[in-house]
């Protein structure tokens, strides 16, 4: 039974990939270091911010990783004017809402910009509880942070469904026993399919609390809820 719809951040509630992709850029050339494809797939891998810093630049000393972490932050701050919400993504919180259907957000962001972020859109009285990259020790793939969510909301993993978009956010919500569902454009979508999301929409127009339902009920298809899905096409 449907009893949680637990949401990532970046991707899922706030477009705020462009504005990330550009203060990674900026930060890498201050290191020295242009921005390759595989640095941006990490960069929507989903992963704690620590973990991707240390990617990028090596084993690094804690005053040198807190350093980093608020330089990139910084250069975050300066774009976080251009975000904006996914598409449909308010309306199927309003309606969540209304029906008492507990809500959260599973973001390996740090609290401070999760809740600025949300704090922005307005979107911060919708969930019962945040649980963010502060909260946790392990980042994505790792299930953590949606049992942690789980446990916060009351109720449990098998009862929960996850809307994400990067493949580690699918294999962490399914090895917390969750129904993970991909929000992805066309060219991302097989990936977080292959990864083990249900189904794979584009964004959330259209979304009602049925079709949430239905989602988290069937192994879907455009058939079983209506809805534009990647699904019947790349499977």
């Amino acid at each position: 039974m449907l009893k949680a719809v637990i949401f990532d951040m970046d991707g899922v509630l706030v477009d705020s990939h462009p504005s990330h992709m550009t203060a990674w850029r900026k930060f890498l050339l201050l290191h020295g270091r242009q921005m390759t494809e595989s640095d941006i797939e990490l960069v929507r891998s989903g992963r704690k911010k620590e973990e991707i810093l240390r990617c990028f630049l090596g084993e690094l000393a804690s005053d040198q990783l807190r350093a980093c972490t608020q330089e990139k932050e910084a250069l975050f701050q300066e774009e976080m004017g251009n975000t904006i919400a996914i598409a449909g993504v308010q309306e199927v919180l309003c309606e969540l809402g209304r029906a008492g259907v507990p809500m959260a957000v599973a973001s390996c962001g740090g609290r401070q910009r999760v809740h600025r972020s949300l704090d922005l859109l307005q979107f911060t009285h919708y969930f019962r509880t945040i649980v963010t990259g502060d909260d946790v020790t392990r980042g994505k793939p790792d299930p953590e942070i949606y049992r942690k969510a789980a446990a916060q909301l009351r109720v449990r993993p098998a009862d929960s469904l996850v809307f994400e978009d990067s493949v580690s956010g699918v294999l962490a919500a399914k090895a917390a026993g969750m129904t993970p569902v991909g929000i992805a454009d066309s060219c991302r979508a097989q990936a977080l399919l292959q990864a083990g999301a249900s189904d794979a929409l584009p964004d959330f127009i259209g979304v009602s609390l049925e079709q949430v339902q239905q989602l988290f009920f069937s192994t879907s298809n455009t058939q079983h809820h209506g809805l534009p899905s990647y699904s019947a096409v790349v499977r």
